[in-house]
């Protein structure tokens, strides 16, 4: 399995921008009740919430209070319905879900990679191939497989997850002009963005596309991350 050669990071202006999800100073809980709240159009009650999410109500109380606090999640009360003190109801504000899950988790996967593994390039990538065909069997499969739907797929998936990628129209080059794990990738870019690496084989292989013929060059261009998902048309292209 291939993994991403990482170029200079001291390059100013080189790299991707962080997405706004990066900043969120939230927990892998937190990011778990915010990805329960932004499943639903209308705001949740407490119970319902505890039910989504399996916390004890105590505890995502003590977690909701402290989004409210940041602004991530707003409180409403509901109508009067019979006696007793009307019920809180509670609302995402200005956060998509999925990044912020995704940042929480990647961070937490960073670590203890680069802690354990003996190869933590090589282990990245492997769990982020994994990952990666989760996430594209959850995004649904497209109508045809094999390459040029794959692409156009994992260009879609990168995108529900913060990359901001801009492609050409066979999607064969992808520029990510964000990255939800920046100040991660900055600090541990051999394992972010061979998870990064990862995703895209792993979802490439989901949709019965080859998985090596992606290549990712981290912080390689002027404002983006560059990432090649047909190397023999790129390769002809030079």
């Amino acid at each position: 399995m291939k993994t991403p050669q990482v170029g200079p990071l001291d390059r100013p202006g080189y790299g991707p921008q962080p997405t706004a999800a990066a900043r969120l100073p939230v927990s892998r809980a937190q990011g778990r009740v915010l990805t329960a709240l932004g499943r639903s159009d209308q705001p949740v009650t407490m119970a319902a919430l505890s039910t989504a999410t399996g916390l004890h109500a105590n505890t995502l109380r003590d977690h909701l209070d402290a989004l409210e606090r940041a602004g991530l999640v707003r409180r409403h009360t509901a109508a009067p319905h019979g006696p007793g003190r009307p019920r809180s109801l509670y609302q995402a504000v200005a956060a998509d879900a999925a990044h912020v899950e995704y940042a929480g988790l990647a961070t937490v996967l960073a670590s203890t990679i680069r802690r354990s593994s003996d190869d933590p390039r090589l282990a990245a990538t492997v769990a982020g191939a994994q990952w990666g065909q989760e996430l594209a069997a959850a995004h649904g499969r497209p109508a045809r497989a094999g390459d040029p739907e794959a692409r156009r797929e994992v260009v879609a998936v990168l995108d529900e997850l913060g990359f901001a990628p801009e492609s050409d129209p066979d999607h064969a080059v992808v520029h990510l002009t964000r990255c939800p794990l920046l100040d991660t990738a900055r600090r541990f870019p051999d394992v972010v963005c061979a998870v990064h690496l990862g995703i895209v084989q792993g979802a490439l292989a989901e949709y019965d596309a080859d998985p090596d013929s992606a290549e990712l060059y981290p912080f390689s261009e002027p404002g983006a991350c560059r990432l090649e998902l047909d190397r023999r048309a790129t390769a002809t292209a030079r």
